[in-house]
C-alpha cells in the first residue's frame, strides 16, 4: 500500500457507517453499469474509459438523481 501512496482506513474492524457510503456507491456501479452489459468483448482499457466516464457522470449528476425525493 505504501509503493501505491494509499492510506488504509483507520476506522474499527466491521464498522459500517464508515463503509454505507463506499458499499452504496459500488452496488449502484455493478448494478447501473456492470450487469446489464456483455463485456467478453471489451478491453481493459475500454473497461477503464467506461468506468471512469461513469464516476464522472455520477460525480456531476448521478448522486443528485438518487437523491431526489420520489413520490
Amino acid at each position: 500500500m505504501s509503493d501505491a501512496n494509499l492510506t488504509r482506513s483507520m476506522s474499527r474492524k466491521a464498522c459500517s457507517p464508515d463503509n454505507a457510503a463506499c458499499e452504496g456507491f459500488f452496488g449502484r456501479l455493478k448494478n447501473e453499469l456492470f450487469y446489464p452489459r456483455d463485456w467478453k468483448s471489451t478491453t481493459i482499457e475500454q473497461f477503464i474509459e467506461v468506468v471512469d466516464s461513469y464516476i464522472r457522470w455520477y460525480n456531476v449528476s448521478g448522486l443528485a438523481c438518487h437523491l431526489e425525493p420520489t413520490g
